[in-house]
């Protein structure tokens, strides 16, 4: 499918836009703060209107104040935002050790720090990815609260009847009870722009995370409230960054600590001559695909083999049995390195030679003698946010060096699984990736993937693609016009994720240019789509993934182990080379 004249230009605009994005706060970075009220905000304003993110929904319509975005965006920040005028975004500079309450958003891993009623601090220390991402979520609300603002007050600039209810509710003075709540949510929607079954339904997503929010009418209020008191008071809002913050941006200060972390215990535990396969993976899928089977005992929850027995631990009221599962796990060749506060990324290493491999489950192809004779010790880290994948990666595959010893890594596979937007399909179906397109650079990484489309289809019922994926800046910066471009333009890619060409920058640097590594280092990606952002009411702001995604993780999970610990006969082989590669985008499905 080719893409017009009309598309082409409107991905053009929306590509500049990005760009203006990416500068802009590169800048800002640079220079130190940020107002709501002048000319560095207005350009990071004007360029997220114009690019109109997908996950933003709604953004540029004044009369109505965008609900799922408002609900994913507080997600991912600290409780209380909303009432503070000062956001300082820090480097890791003691505060865990001091008496400000620490407060982690649902869906983020940051330790944020309300400092006083006006200040919140957030720390930073996973790249400029998290920068960027912070920055644009604070855009949305500082939009969203002007619109907040408009629907408060009328045209005399006196506040509603609706305003002066909802402060009233804000205040204590009128209690919010089974018998009023939907009055006071119509007086909420009103407030908003937004039908009376869009407030609830965003009310109820926010008591999902109610010990993480504030809730929305509270949210609303304190929006707006700041919104008014900056056009009457002029007391605009300020982000702003600390200078320890601006010095260690981009320095692989926490990777560096975090990866010689991981080779120091490997040392020590006489780990680090073995041939060694990291995964790059949630903490849950890897264990579970090993040690549920032997750890769990109820033949009830087992009769649908590791597949059912995973989804049941899935469930809300089994969630005792994870813990169960990792203690047998941690008896069995399992060990755990906890995430520091400045990385948040936990690791899990699994050393083969422990595991019982007579009581693994049946699906898991493994073979005991290949075992027995490699001993291969698995490295399993929890996913990377952005550019924070470079620096995690490109610290781990380099030499360890204590007091002068030079222990190079004995690296033989790499593998990583991921969530990831998809452009053709919906939620839960496979992607096979071949190459990254580094969004917003001109840089490229073509790889060859150990992982197949056959690898997957006889196994999977959903859509496995195969195709180029685009590496983006960040989930909140995704624009409908550039995505379709990549996906019907000669790029055909098939899907987004953030990691990508992060992960494969650091990889072909150790490989084939530093020569940490092994050029002959197996490579294996597959992500799962938790989103489809070409699709309306489609984007990751819809909500969480839920069971679908389990399915695929466990699958992805279960093919990477075979590679690993399976019997050659159960491995695809490579394509020989001059094989032809199948075509971008080239989909099976299993009806």
């Amino acid at each position: 499918m080719a893409v017009d004249a009309a598309d082409l230009s409107r991905a053009r605009e929306s590509r500049a836009a990005i760009e203006r994005l990416y500068v802009e706060m590169r800048h800002l970075l640079n220079s130190g703060s940020i107002k709501s009220l002048g000319a560095p905000g207005d350009t990071i304003t004007n360029a997220l209107m114009t690019l109109r993110p997908e996950i933003y929904g709604s953004l540029v319509d004044p009369e109505k104040v965008e609900l799922d975005g408002l609900v994913y965006v507080i997600d991912r920040l600290p409780k209380g935002i909303e009432e503070c005028r000062f956001i300082k975004l820090v480097s890791e500079e003691g505060y865990s050790a001091s008496h400000f309450e620490v407060s982690i958003p649902a869906s983020r891993r940051r330790s944020c720090y309300r400092i006083d009623k006006d200040h919140m601090f957030i720390e930073v220390t996973r790249g400029r990815s998290d920068v960027y991402d912070i920055l644009t979520h604070l855009t949305f609300l500082f939009i969203e609260a002007r619109k907040i603002k408009e629907h408060a007050l009328d045209e005399n600039r006196e506040p509603r009847i609706e305003w002066i209810k909802l402060r009233k509710i804000i205040k204590g003075e009128a209690i919010i009870n089974e018998a009023n709540r939907e009055v006071a949510l119509t007086y909420l929607s009103t407030i908003l722009g937004r039908t009376f079954e869009a407030t609830k339904n965003a009310f109820s997503r926010m008591e999902a995370h109610s010990t993480k929010n504030n809730g929305l009418f509270h949210i609303v209020y304190w929006l707006g409230k700041l919104a008014i008191e900056e056009e009457n008071e002029g007391k605009s809002r300020e982000i702003s960054f600390s200078p320890t913050l601006r010095t260690r941006i981009g320095h692989h200060i926490y990777g560096e600590r975090w990866a010689n972390n991981i080779k120091q215990f490997l040392l020590e535990n006489n780990l680090l001559s073995r041939p060694l396969h990291i995964i790059s993976a949630n903490l849950h899928s890897v264990m579970n695909s090993l040690y549920a089977w032997a750890a769990i005992r109820d033949s009830e929850l087992k009769k649908n083999g590791i597949e059912g027995l995973v989804l049941e631990l899935s469930k809300e009221e089994n969630s005792d049995l994870g813990e169960k599962i990792k203690r047998y796990a941690l008896k069995h060749g399992m060990y755990e390195l906890q995430a520091s506060s400045s990385t948040h990324i936990s690791v899990q290493i699994f050393d083969t030679a422990k595991v019982d491999w007579d009581k693994v489950a049946p699906s898991l192809l493994v073979s005991k003698s290949k075992i027995m004779e490699e001993r291969p010790v698995m490295v399993v880290m929890d996913y990377a946010f952005g550019e924070q994948a470079y620096e995690t990666m490109d610290e781990l595959l380099k030499p360890y060096e204590p007091q002068g010893a030079k222990h190079n890594m004995p690296v033989k596979s790499i593998s990583i699984m991921g969530k990831a937007g998809i452009l053709e399909g919906g939620k839960g179906d496979i992607m096979v990736p071949n190459g990254h397109i580094f969004e917003g650079t001109a840089d490229n990484y073509p790889f060859e993937n150990d992982f197949r489309i056959e690898d997957f289809q006889a196994d999977y019922e959903g859509n496995v693609l195969e195709g180029p994926m685009i590496t983006v800046l960040g989930t909140s910066l995704q624009n409908r016009d550039v995505l379709a471009y990549f996906k019907h333009s000669s790029w055909q890619t098939i899907g987004l994720e953030m990691e990508g060409a992060h992960y494969q920058k650091a990889i072909q640097a150790q490989a084939k240019i530093r020569k940490n590594i092994s050029d002959k280092v197996i490579l294996r990606y597959a992500y799962y789509a938790s989103d489809n952002p070409l699709v309306t009411g489609g984007t990751l702001a819809s909500g969480s993934l839920g069971a679908v995604g389990v399915r695929p993780t466990y699958l992805i999970t279960k093919k990477i182990l075979t590679k690993i610990l399976g019997p050659t006969s159960t491995i695809l082989k490579s394509r020989k080379k001059g094989e032809t590669i199948p075509s971008p985008g080239v989909v099976s499905v299993k009806n």
